[in-house]
């Protein structure tokens, strides 16, 4: 019985398949003999390397033979003379296995058993000179082996046959190496025209199968496909006919039935009446608040939450929006306890003339709430802390400048008053009769007055120094670096790279002034530094203050916090001074490579 046609040709689709056989068949066929005669040709090539290796060696081999016979001459000692025989016993032995593999083949030593007409002819003009070296190196051997051994006179001529042939036998065999190069090239050379022919044999093929299979091939399925997309169009037209009233009934009902889907699946949705009845509750809403849907006369605010004074708060909403909607924000509580916050609309829509109800929409934001609630708390406790925290920093900054005072009175009284005292003692013990002791005394009282007049320059100089307010920070600060480096006898240099000269505001220059001279403080009782730069520039909108010193260093990240009023209070004078100016401070510095503290101080 003949089988029904299909509706695509079946002898093109069998034509087809005939032919994408035969095409890539003879593409098959054309690599595997290409492969075939490639790894032939290479198999053939892989021994001549070492066959020019071997060769190559046999000129050392020779050399080295030679060279060991004619030590013999040269040497009396007898013990020194076995040595070297033992050496020419092992060079010969290898010199001729080496020799007749090369001619012979050996399998252990990879090489091949067939040489070609040119080597083997010079290879016959060779082994003349080989044997007379063999032969008059193993007599040399036997002669000395000989017991009791023969005089140097027995194997004197052996030794001039050696040294007679090594030059002829190392000229052939230079000639015999060079065969073997010259025809390794030539296979080289032979298998690249061989790649060549077979990649034109291959892309002729693959032209020919273009040409006669696979145009053909596309120019068929490209018309068989016309066909067939002509058929399914008027197939579809017809269709598309007999099916609109059909097909305009159900697409209401699918879009009103995925509406419903998706609400009750995606959305927090439900459907109230005014009294609070429910009447539909989606999926997603059910399993929030386990709502059994059986239960159909459940109230909406006993399935939202458990919590009486919530149940009060949404029937009050409903009560009082059930005509004109609400919306807001709603927190309920599950079955489980579990406080649950929702976005929830109340929405009125009457879905025949004679009924209304409530759309409840919703969407669950306990997340977000707790997370706001967070932020909220967080907020305040920061705001507190904060506060805390300020009043810790002011009451030590208080607390130090009550210190610095403290510290200065006592400089003053514990210092200059004690040197004053002193200088008063010397001067009315002083004995104008005794010249020596009075002159030694005298000498005494000058150095105490040179350390009075210092102390009370640092004192003072410690106070705001009359360049700041008549001059401004630039001489202030050169006059800074100039005195402390005269009293500390540090080396202090102040440096202006922009020619910075602008007035600032008194309480910015104040505190740019106090925060330079704490930085150069710090360096000088602290870091043990001994040369300090202060580095001054400046842009249209920037003033750059940099404080380097080489002293030793320390790890920033060991110094605690500013705002735990806890580390050193200078560097929270500073960063609280810089704040006060609306600027930057940056501390960089590195245990053994010194710090450098930079303050940056906006001009407008």
């Amino acid at each position: 019985m003949k089988k029904p046609s299909n509706s695509l040709d079946q002898r093109t689709f069998d034509k087809l398949r005939r032919l994408y056989i035969i095409g890539f068949s003879t593409i098959a066929v054309s690599v595997i003999v290409s492969q075939i005669l490639i790894r032939t040709h290479l198999s053939g090539q892989e021994s001549d390397s070492t066959l020019i290796n071997v060769a190559g060696r046999q000129r050392m081999l020779s050399q080295k033979l030679t060279k060991d016979v004619v030590s013999l001459a040269s040497e009396t000692d007898l013990e020194n003379r076995i040595l070297l025989k033992n050496k020419i016993k092992e060079t010969l032995h290898i010199w001729e296995v080496s020799h007749n593999a090369l001619q012979h083949g050996n399998d252990s030593l990879g090489l091949p058993k067939k040489n070609s007409r040119k080597v083997i002819a010079k290879f016959k003009r060779l082994n003349p000179f080989f044997d007379t070296i063999r032969v008059a190196s193993q007599s040399i051997i036997n002669k000395i082996e000989n017991i009791p051994p023969l005089s140097f006179e027995d194997y004197a001529s052996d030794i001039k046959k050696v040294k007679g042939n090594e030059d002829d036998f190392l000229m052939i065999m230079d000639d015999i190496v060079n065969q073997y190069d010259l025809e390794a090239d030539e296979k080289v050379s032979w298998l690249g025209k061989l790649e060549i022919w077979l990649t034109a044999l291959t892309l002729l093929i693959l032209l020919g199968e273009f040409l006669f299979i696979f145009w053909p091939a596309a120019v068929s399925v490209k018309s068989t496909l016309a066909d067939l997309l002509s058929a399914e169009k008027r197939a579809k037209k017809m269709a598309f006919d007999a099916d609109a009233l059909s097909i305009s009934k159900e697409k209401s009902i699918k879009e009103l039935r995925a509406l419903s889907r998706a609400m009750d699946d995606t959305l927090l949705f439900a459907r109230i009446l005014p009294n609070g009845r429910v009447v539909h509750m989606g999926n997603k809403f059910s399993r929030l608040f386990k709502y059994s849907k059986f239960n159909e006369m459940a109230l909406f605010w006993d399935v939202l939450t458990v919590d009486e004074n919530e149940k009060e708060a949404i029937e009050g909403l409903i009560e009082k929006f059930k005509k004109t909607g609400w919306q807001g924000e709603f927190k309920a509580t599950t079955k489980d306890n579990d406080a649950i916050w929702l976005e929830m609309a109340i929405i009125p829509y009457s879905p025949t003339d004679e009924k209304s109800e409530l759309l409840i929409i919703a969407s669950e934001i306990t997340e977000r709430k707790v997370g706001q609630l967070e932020i909220e708390r967080l907020t305040e406790m920061s705001f507190e802390e904060k506060i805390s925290q300020q009043k810790i920093i002011s009451s030590k900054i208080i607390e130090n400048q009550e210190k610095e005072q403290n510290r200065i009175a006592k400089d003053v009284h514990d210092g200059i008053g004690q040197m004053l005292t002193g200088l008063k003692y010397n001067l009315e013990s002083i004995d104008t009769k005794d010249v020596a002791k009075a002159t030694v005394k005298i000498e005494h009282l000058k150095e105490l007055t040179e350390n009075i007049i210092k102390g009370v320059r640092t004192a003072t100089f410690n106070l705001t120094p009359p360049e700041l307010s008549d001059h401004g920070i630039v001489p202030a600060l050169a006059k800074l670096t100039q005195e402390l480096s005269r009293l500390t006898s540090k080396v202090i240099v102040f440096f202006n790279k922009t020619e910075f000269n602008q007035r600032l505001d008194s309480l910015v220059e104040i505190n740019i002034y106090r925060i330079t001279q704490e930085a150069i403080n710090n360096a000088i009782k602290y870091a043990e530094s001994s040369h300090i730069l202060v580095s001054m520039s400046h842009s249209e909108n920037m003033l750059s203050i940099v404080i380097d010193d080489n002293g030793k260093g320390f790890n920033p990240s060991q110094v605690k916090h500013v705002k735990t009023a806890d580390g050193g209070m200078g560097m929270t004078f500073m960063k609280e001074r810089i704040k006060y100016i609306e600027g930057r401070l940056f501390l960089t510095s590195e245990v053994g490579k010194g710090t450098r503290v930079t303050l940056n101080i906006p001009l407008s």
